[in-house]
């Protein structure tokens, strides 16, 4: 399901002719024209805003939901001004909550940053409900462009015995490495069971640390149960030098939260050929998660897919993944 804010009438966006249901289940607010702030926004000309009039908490509470695993996506916007003040900042702050669960805050600047105009998280719907609000922090009246709740398999992002109904996992981010752009799961023509994921592209690590490569060839055991991540997820990297082995990758994060991480890898450099041509360790924050890891030996070939996954406490601030390694492809 996907809903079109603000707008009279269902709607079809291209390039897929993506179906948005015309604006229903909200609890107040205002329709009104939008303006563009991304690229990868779907390109809908609608949203609905929340004025702190009509109170500091607005939602959708959407009914008759089938019972099921759920992305559940928010896209932000801009009202659009005839004639906008240059010195006027029309950039809301204010923070998204997911069945009572705030997975989300809006900072400063987020209109200027594609990874930052829509959160995700992932939600078990159990009582025929979906409730998504917007809560004001006083900075501006909360504008939403889109609402979308896709049905993804029942045991996606499984991590432990922790994951489960009650569970509600917020997407950081997402990243693919290599050259070409950001792109999500339909413009790889994903399965729709992944839930339409953004992937934001990461063409190096920096400080001359890698080179990018990609192939062509078909890869293995990719877009499987019960994530489908698409295959072409898998058909660029980036690989490190013999000048500087090592890739890190250094982002800031909430603290005093646990983590679950994702890594996806496939041999597809020419160069490697067979078991033991290629073995490194993963480390985050400074410790060992895997060791000595060897994709084609893990994955039983080359150009196949393999996954690997671990959840970390963070404590502070920073996050690092840096791979200690002989050479290493990182998709």
């Amino acid at each position: 399901m996907r809903i079109s804010c603000g707008s009279r009438v269902n709607v079809h966006t291209p390039p897929t002719n993506t179906l948005w249901y015309k604006d229903f289940a909200y609890t107040g607010g205002i329709p009104t024209n939008s303006t563009a702030t991304s690229y990868v926004a779907p390109p809908l000309k609608t949203l609905r805003y929340f004025p702190l009039s009509e109170g500091p908490n607005n939602c959708y509470n959407i009914k008759r939901v089938p019972r099921g695993h759920y992305s559940v996506r928010v896209f932000f916007a801009l009202v659009a001004h005839q004639d906008p003040d240059p010195n006027f900042d029309n950039e809301p702050l204010f923070d998204i909550s997911v069945e009572g669960t705030q997975i989300y805050s809006l900072q400063s600047g987020w209109s200027s940053h594609d990874d930052q105009v829509f959160t995700e998280a992932q939600v078990f719907l159990i009582d025929g409900t979906a409730s998504v609000c917007f809560h004001s922090t006083g900075h501006g009246d909360p504008a939403i462009l889109s609402i979308e709740i896709l049905e993804v398999d029942d045991r996606a992002y499984y991590f432990g015995p922790e994951w489960g109904q009650g569970v509600i996992l917020k997407t950081v981010t997402r990243l693919s490495c290599g050259n070409g752009k950001s792109k999500f799961d339909v413009d790889y023509s994903g399965d729709r069971w992944g839930g339409d994921r953004f992937w934001n592209r990461m063409p190096t690590f920096g400080q001359n640390s890698d080179k990018a490569i990609s192939t062509e060839n078909s890869i293995k055991k990719a877009s499987n149960a019960p994530n489908f991540y698409p295959e072409a997820l898998y058909q660029t990297a980036l690989v490190s030098t013999d000048s500087q082995p090592d890739l890190t990758y250094t982002m800031d994060v909430d603290p005093n939260n646990n983590y679950s991480i994702w890594l996806h890898f496939a041999e597809i450099d020419v160069s490697i050929t067979g078991v033991g041509k290629r073995v490194f360790d993963i480390l985050i924050n400074g410790d060992i998660v895997f060791e000595g890891v060897d994709v084609v030996k893990m994955s039983g070939d080359r150009y196949t897919a393999l996954v690997l996954n671990t959840t970390v406490a963070v404590k502070g601030e920073l996050w690092q993944l840096p791979c200690t390694l002989k050479k290493a492809t990182m998709p």
